[in-house]
């Protein structure tokens, strides 16, 4: 079992965070390179080859999630609930590295509230700001 499934209760082609470069009370840093030959996320945009954007919401919670828990600042299992002011700046295209930048803005017992950016070769793609809210014990 890797870290990032220590972390994280997702599995197999909905895991969607590599590896944790950094993580402190402030902020989280991880990464990730979506998989081309994934034909579960290859349904959308097919002939342009992008990630489709709710995944790329998904997989910044995912890695804001797997950064609180590695720093011990929450117990339990937190789902997405809300997302605010998303905004897709640009295309995020297969077997490339995408670099997840994640504020801590509020973490609780039963709730986290994060923001952050995804940047893909250098340039912002993705922001965003998201609610998680425990929905059980352990993973």
């Amino acid at each position: 079992m890797n870290e990032i499934e220590k972390l994280l209760p997702h599995r197999g082609s909905f895991l969607f965070v590599d590896r944790i470069i950094s993580a402190n009370e402030k902020e989280i840093v991880g990464v990730k390179t979506f998989d081309g030959t994934n034909t579960f996320l290859r349904g959308s945009f097919p002939e342009q080859g992008y990630v489709p954007g709710m995944i790329l919401i998904e997989s910044i919670a995912q890695c804001g999630g797997a950064g609180v828990r590695k720093l011990g600042l929450a117990d339990g299992i937190f789902a997405l609930v809300s997302i605010k002011n998303a905004k897709f700046l640009r295309g995020v295209n297969y077997d490339t590295p995408v670099t997840y930048k994640i504020r801590n803005n509020k973490i609780g017992e039963k709730l986290i509230s994060q923001s952050g950016i995804i940047l893909y070769e250098g340039d912002t793609a993705v922001e965003a700001a998201w609610m998680s809210i425990k929905m059980g014990s352990g993973t």
